[in-house]
């Protein structure tokens, strides 16, 4: 339900930076594709799925949360993206790297065409006829970003966050506190010190690599995720929700210990995108 939601948003947020361009052709000439139930059958449908509900895994659960704070961040609720968010990042470290999309889904909302095609609009306007220049004066604050909605979500990324690790305190207390839980599962997936056959290749790496250079390439593939973070921000900036599906494709590659939930996550996301896939 979820996954439907966020994808109707999408998809009216898409038809709205359509009209605002003055390409209304383009929306009423649109294949009718619901993007939202096409990624909630793709996910549910999806094989990967399907297996790690069988296995009885916590992928389902860390998927969820993921979709949760994508849904906030597109409805601009900002303590369910903050909820979304701290749990996420709980579970699992990496979906840490989504607050970007996150903050720019706040900021600018779901679908943004680029600065430069208003830009580009208005100057042929101005060509063609003076008289446009207060129509393309209105369409200048339609891709502003908002601040407001992002101090908000900080505000609750630090209540949950302090709500999340004080009940961990409490609960850990007898048995080592927050530190040893940091150690256990943190420190475990940075350092990669379980070897076991995965379907990650990073295994396959650490168990070849000599000990003197594993702390080298420790750094060089926990900074390899981190490295693609900005550009592809920078890039994608007016479609926070797609660049959101890149951070989760590129995280189901290279994190240390991927799963099949992983892959199917990013699957399922993929078809929030139909229009786009379809040609429209």
């Amino acid at each position: 339900m979820l996954i439907r939601s966020t994808g109707r948003t999408l998809q009216m947020a898409r038809n709205r930076s359509l009209k605002s361009l003055d390409l209304t052709k383009s929306v009423n000439n649109s294949v009718n594709v619901s993007a939202g139930d096409t990624a909630s059958l793709i996910y549910l449908w999806n094989p990967w799925t399907i297996i790690t509900c069988v296995g009885s895994c916590t992928s389902p659960i860390e998927n969820l949360m993921v979709v949760i704070m994508l849904h906030g961040a597109c409805s601009r609720l900002a303590p369910l993206a903050a909820f979304g968010y701290v749990m996420a990042t709980h579970l699992s470290l990496y979906p840490a790297i989504l607050i970007l999309p996150v903050a720019l889904l706040l900021g600018y909302g779901p679908d943004t065409p680029p600065t430069k095609v208003f830009l580009q609009k208005g100057l042929s306007a101005n060509k063609i006829d003076m008289s446009d220049n207060g129509k393309g004066t209105s369409q200048k604050g339609f891709g502003q970003f908002s601040w407001k909605p992002i101090l908000h979500f900080i505000l609750w990324v630090f209540i949950w966050s302090c709500y999340v690790l004080s009940l961990n305190s409490i609960i850990l207390n007898k048995v080592g506190g927050l530190q040893e839980m940091f150690e256990k599962t943190y420190g475990f997936i940075l350092t990669v010190k379980d070897l076991s056959p995965n379907i990650g290749v990073l295994w396959y790496f650490f168990a070849e690599v000599f000990d003197f250079f594993r702390s080298f390439f420790l750094i060089v593939f926990n900074m390899n995720i981190i490295f693609m973070v900005l550009p592809l921000a920078i890039r994608l900036k007016h479609r926070p929700c797609f660049l959101a599906f890149v951070y989760t494709a590129i995280v189901a590659m290279l994190k240390s210990y991927p799963s099949a939930g992983d892959s199917a996550l990013y699957l399922g996301l993929l078809g929030l995108f139909a229009n786009e896939l379809a040609g429209t």
